[in-house]
């Protein structure tokens, strides 16, 4: 799926997971260690990490990305998980059957996966522009000399007593 917002100009590619038959909790442990870091650095952590939800996660961002490269050819070094969220899905309930003919309710939980892939390489143009416009002298800042510092506290404005 491909997202664009005409504001930044920038584009979103995401990945998304639905009905993964794990909590949200044990889902968010993994999330978090990969939030707002580059596509390889995340890849990595993924497969050292020793939780179960780390696989359904390496497979999204993996989709993720190959999204990007795929629908918009972006590079995937340039890659940044822009966003990952974890929300509860709906709970699987199942029937146990118990002595004397009795039933016992067993819920598993699910979850759905949000991975949002961000392009830097944009930023990184703009960034190199800025640069070489400053050092170019293209933009200029203006200094302000006639600033005056008045304190309130030690001339006695705030407080008088007459």
């Amino acid at each position: 799926m491909i997202k664009k917002r005409k504001k930044n100009l920038s584009t979103e590619v995401y990945a998304l997971g639905q009905h993964i038959c794990m909590s949200a909790h044990k889902a968010r442990r993994g999330i978090d260690q990969i939030r707002r870091r580059s596509y390889e650095e995340s890849l990595m952590i993924l497969e050292l990490m020793p939780y179960r939800a780390c696989y359904p996660i390496f497979k999204l961002v993996y989709s993720a990305a190959a999204n990007a490269s795929h629908n918009m050819s972006l590079n995937e070094a340039n890659l940044v998980i822009s966003k990952a969220e974890v929300n509860e899905g709906t709970a699987v309930k199942r029937l146990k059957p118990r002595a004397r003919g009795r039933s016992y309710l067993i819920k598993r939980p699910t979850c759905h996966i949000t991975i949002v892939l961000k392009d830097i390489s944009l930023y990184k143009e703009f960034e190199e522009y800025i640069v070489y416009s400053k050092k170019s002298g293209l933009i200029t800042k203006k200094k302000n000399k006639n600033l005056t510092c008045h304190d309130t506290y030690s001339s006695g404005g705030l407080w008088d007593k007459k």
